[in-house]
This record gives structure tokens, C-alpha cells and sequence, in this order.
């Protein structure tokens, strides 16, 4: 997994193309890789900032120099102009960050009910499935997290403790193999190990579960 916390992480955008961005009245975006990008943006970039800025005449006049980045950039960012690049801190302007990237992310831990859905159709069946059989979502994402390529975009601290994030799978061949495979071994073991449940007692939603991962189909006795 490649944790991006914000709290932690320095943007460095190359000066140059991040002036040139800021007077372009083109939208554009500044990504987490620092680069500067131009509408329509693709479905993998993940943003620290995005949007157009229109440059007001006052803020050439009445504001510094080294400063008018900060200003066009808004007051959530902390911005220094290190020679050839700008340094850029974005912890503050989470709830913003969250909004420009929410759609594209593949799964959202960014509320206090934590994750309920993968945004992939196919990891969201399986992940609906292996419900039945005990197995939250947060234990899921903790896998994923450990085992898959994943980045995670986030702000993270221990004292007060806070967490927000939102998961990006880079590979999602990779993140569906990892999850049939889990569920397939997590049923056998519930199957073989566990008196609840035993076949007699498993609901359709159970049965239909067995039969996509194992390709069994369960037969009760009358």
C-alpha cells in the first residue's frame, strides 16, 4: 500500500507551469504526484487541487509577490516558492479534496460509518457475498490494504486521533483475484469448521454465495 498522508506530505509543483496554470483561466489540477493538468483530466488522477482561478487585478497590486500563490490557491493551502518549485501543504483543505476526488475513488473511508461499497461492480458483488458468512467491509479493506496495490489518500494523526481517506486500487485484476480468493478460502473453512454453518442451516443468500466461489451447489436434507 502507498499511504499518502497529507498531514505528513509536501506537494512540489514546478514553479513554472504552475504560474502558467494559475493565469490560464483554463481549469486545472494539481495531483498528489505534483503535476499540473488540464481539463478533462483523467479517471486515475488523484487531485490536491482542482478548478480555474480568475486572477482579480487587485491581487497583483495589493498583494506580495511571494504570497499571490497562497491567495489564488485559497486559504486551506500552505504555499512556499522554493526557487524553481512551489511547496505546497493541502491538510487543510481536505473537505475540498475529498469533493474533487470522491467520484473517481474506488472505495470511501472518509465518514464515521467507515466503508459500505466498493465502487467496482465485480468487487462489490463478492464483497456483498462474503457478508453472509461474517466478514465485514472493514475487514476487507484491512486485506486489501495489506495484500493489494493500493494507494490511499489521507489525513492521519495520533494525537487527537483523526482518519479520512479514500482508496485507490492500481490494480484491479489483481484486487479481484485477491478478494475471490479470500472469499473462497474464508467459506471453505466457515464450511468445514464451523457448526453454524452447517448445511442444513445456510439461507439462499448463503447457498447462492457456495455456489458463485466454489462452484458447489448445496443439497438439503428433507
Amino acid at each position: 500500500m502507498k499511504k499518502i498522508n497529507l498531514y505528513e506530505e509536501i506537494i512540489a509543483v514546478d514553479n513554472k507551469e504552475l504560474s502558467n496554470a494559475l493565469s490560464s483561466n483554463k481549469e486545472f489540477g494539481i495531483t498528489v504526484d505534483a503535476k499540473v493538468v488540464y481539463a478533462p483530466f483523467e479517471s486515475t488522477d488523484i487531485f490536491i487541487f482542482k478548478g480555474t482561478i480568475t486572477p482579480s487585478s487587485s491581487t497583483s497590486v495589493s498583494v506580495p509577490k511571494e504570497l499571490q500563490k497562497q491567495e489564488l490557491l485559497g486559504k486551506n493551502y500552505q504555499v512556499v516558492e522554493d526557487g524553481d518549485r512551489v511547496l505546497i501543504k493541502a491538510a487543510a483543505a481536505w473537505q475540498d479534496i475529498i469533493a474533487y476526488n470522491v467520484e473517481n475513488c474506488h472505495y470511501d473511508d472518509t465518514t464515521g460509518d467507515g466503508v459500505d461499497v466498493f465502487k467496482d461492480n465485480e468487487l462489490e458483488d463478492m464483497g456483498w457475498m462474503i457478508t453472509d458468512f461474517d466478514v465485514s467491509y472493514r475487514e476487507l479493506v484491512e486485506f486489501f490494504e495489506e495484500k493489494a496495490d493500493v494507494t490511499l489518500l489521507c489525513i492521519e494523526r495520533d494525537e487527537p486521533y483523526q482518519f479520512s481517506g479514500l482508496g485507490y486500487f492500481n490494480d484491479l485484476t489483481q484486487a479481484r483475484k485477491l478478494l475471490f480468493d479470500l472469499c473462497k478460502k474464508t467459506i471453505e473453512d466457515k464450511l468445514a469448521n464451523d457448526p453454524e454453518y452447517a448445511e442444513d442451516w445456510l439461507d439462499e443468500d448463503q447457498e447462492e454465495a457456495i455456489e458463485f466461489f466454489l462452484g458447489k451447489t448445496i443439497t438439503k436434507a428433507e
